[in-house]
């Protein structure tokens, strides 16, 4: 079925296919096109351009976008959709006074929720998880990452993967999914984090490679939880598997986790509310996407993700929602994009650019999603009449999206 899409306010993220990524003074430009059409087929989009150059106007749907814009949809590379319950009692304990740190150390934290999910089964947990699944679609998101880690057994570990593979079997919107074994040690495990680890390496993540149940591997490098010394371990186990690493790292301190990234070849590093200039040169040169999560930082008031020293040093930036039950319970992708510019200063380009094609690469999906590209994918946003894309994060409090397309098809 043919689409076409016409009199476009100002068309969005126009990018040739060879661009993966954009890096640096690079992420400040944005391509747009203004008075656009853009023609799509069945899934595809294949041609697009000025009104004035538009040729044929024939097609199964005519779509008139006059006043709206239109740029690709959100890919969100950092989120544990894929969680039971929620932890609404911690978020007054801060309130209260509390540290994450001395909310996990009583028990709550990663640990509250594994505790609900491995009592969880696991047609409750996908219910529970598609509803969320669903909202950040209507938001926006058209592609996106899910991570175990709540489970923190065997068997959790796998419910919790089988969970994502049923999104993605029900779901037409691309899902990688990743192995996070290693989000905290276990209460069992409190004295002996190496049989933790040990039991990761040997048992979990066998299962997870014979039931080809995700795409990554993932672990909390971090003070308290894995040592730079048990994420190289773990991710050189892993390799032999073939499983892709994403780290999570500086998230509190900086304890070589960025460093422990690269050396091993992994597509990011996430969190990065920590950032030394040691860190930024070894991220210099390498194919490793540094991703910050700006809701964590505004929900839990920890330091955001410096952005201009990323950007300013050259180096390529992603943007994502880490949507979890404890420090981020929303996976709202408009807001990232405003809260990365009101509170990290970038600009609207450059958060746009975070948001999408460098999103994108960082779930190694750059290749059909992120960028307005013949030959992409038709997965888009397209906006309500408003003044400019700047209006985007301006209105950080409003619901700027009129539709939202994926491969094509706009959703309900």
């Amino acid at each position: 079925m043919s689409k076409l899409l016409i009199n476009i306010k100002e068309l969005l993220q126009i990018r040739k296919s060879t661009e993966q990524k954009v890096s640096g003074a690079a992420m400040k430009e944005l391509p747009t096109i203004k008075n656009a059409f853009l023609r799509i087929e069945d899934d595809l989009i294949v041609s697009f351009g000025h009104m004035d150059e538009l040729l044929n106007n024939q097609a199964d749907q005519i779509i008139d976008c006059s006043g709206q814009i239109v740029l690709p949809s959100w890919c969100d590379s950092h989120t544990h959709i894929v969680y039971a319950g929620n932890r609404e009692q911690e978020f007054v304990d801060r309130i209260n006074g509390l540290s994450y740190e001395e909310i996990a150390n009583r028990g709550g934290g990663i640990l509250n929720s594994a505790k609900r999910l491995q009592e969880t089964d696991e047609d409750t947990l996908f219910n529970e998880s598609k509803t969320r699944l669903e909202e950040v679609i209507q938001q926006g998101t058209g592609a996106v990452e899910i991570k175990s880690g709540y489970g923190l057994t065997t068997e959790a570990e796998l419910k919790m993967l089988r969970v994502i593979k049923r999104l993605k079997e029900t779901y037409s919107l691309p899902i990688k999914a990743t192995f996070l074994g290693a989000h905290a040690v276990p209460k069992e495990f409190k004295n002996n984090k190496q049989g933790y680890l040990d039991l990761i390496i040997h048992e979990m993540l066998p299962k997870v490679a014979e039931h080809k149940l995700a795409d990554f591997i993932d672990i909390f490098c971090e003070t308290g939880y894995f040592s730079v010394e048990d994420t190289e371990a773990l991710l050189e186990k892993a390799a032999t598997y073939g499983f892709i690493p994403k780290i999570h790292v500086n998230q509190f301190t900086a304890i070589g986790g960025v460093q422990a990234g690269v050396n091993q070849q992994a597509l990011s590093v996430d969190h990065l509310e920590i950032v030394t200039d040691k860190d930024i040169e070894v991220l210099k040169d390498t194919i490793t996407m540094p991703v910050a999560l700006p809701s964590c930082s505004f929900f839990i008031s920890i330091p955001y993700t410096p952005a201009r020293k990323i950007i300013d040093a050259g180096l390529p930036l992603a943007l994502a929602t880490d949507f979890n039950p404890g420090t981020t319970p929303s996976g709202n992708m408009n807001f990232v994009v405003a809260t990365a510019c009101i509170k990290m200063k970038m600009t609207p380009e450059e958060a746009i650019n975070a948001a999408t094609l460098n999103g994108a690469y960082a779930m190694n999906l750059s290749n059909d999603y992120g960028s307005i590209t013949e030959g992409k994918k038709a997965n888009l946003i397209i906006t309500k009449p408003i003044p400019s894309y700047h209006y985007l994060p301006y209105a950080f409090g409003s619901n700027c999206i009129d539709k939202v397309m994926i491969h094509g098809e706009f959703i309900s």
